[in-house]
């Protein structure tokens, strides 16, 4: 499987990719340049034929949808909403078989100490990064799995080692899309269900 990862620059992205590359042919993208041993294609994610051309060959994308270092709040909510949009619509056009948004069970941490928080609540983003990107990151991803225009999973990551994340994005690229559809979750009031999987312990 050829395997594109989203934010290089960052740790997680890392050390699934080094993980991934045991298996499968992977290609790590961020939006400025990053010093690595894998396959490595700057993008700006635009809105663009070059974003076409990074996903074009490829099976399954994993978006971190994680900021660049010191990066301004409105540069985030642009990345989050605008560039996932652009990343989603040409992996659409270009055949991708897979999407995997890594979210945050941040979204959740203001539900109260003690209860069983899963993956059919509603999502409690706060004003500020990184949940409230994340959240929009979602947002715009649940367009793209309604329309049916690509099989879009989304992982809530929550206090988990990296070895705990990189084992659940394994099972979700293993898993069959019809497969998939049978353990949607429907979070209370959304008009369509999607697949959604809480990873870790969430933050209280």
């Amino acid at each position: 499987m050829r395997i594109l990862i989203t934010s290089a620059s960052h740790d997680r992205s890392a050390a699934l990719a080094n993980h991934l590359a045991q298996h499968h042919e992977v290609r790590l993208t961020e939006r400025t340049h990053v010093e690595t041993e894998h396959e490595f294609a700057l993008s700006g994610l635009g809105h663009d034929n070059s974003t076409n051309l990074l996903t074009r060959g490829i099976d399954a994308i994993i978006h971190a949808v994680e900021p660049l270092p010191e990066e301004d709040i409105s540069s985030q909510l642009d990345a989050a909403t605008r560039c996932t949009y652009n990343l989603l619509m040409a992996a659409a056009e270009e055949g991708v078989r897979q999407v995997i948004l890594l979210s945050t069970l941040d979204l959740m941490a203001d539900y109260p100490a003690g209860y069983r928080v899963d993956e059919t609540w509603r999502p409690l983003p706060q004003t500020q990064p990184p949940t409230l990107t994340k959240h929009m990151a979602e947002q715009v991803s649940r367009e793209f799995a309604r329309e049916g225009s690509l099989d879009v999973r989304v992982l809530r990551l929550g206090e988990a080692s990296d070895a705990t994340v990189a084992d659940a994005v394994v099972d979700a690229l293993a898993q069959p899309a019809s497969l998939a559809a049978q353990h949607r979750s429907k979070e209370e009031g959304a008009r369509d269900p999607w697949p959604i999987t809480h990873v870790g312990e969430r933050p209280q």
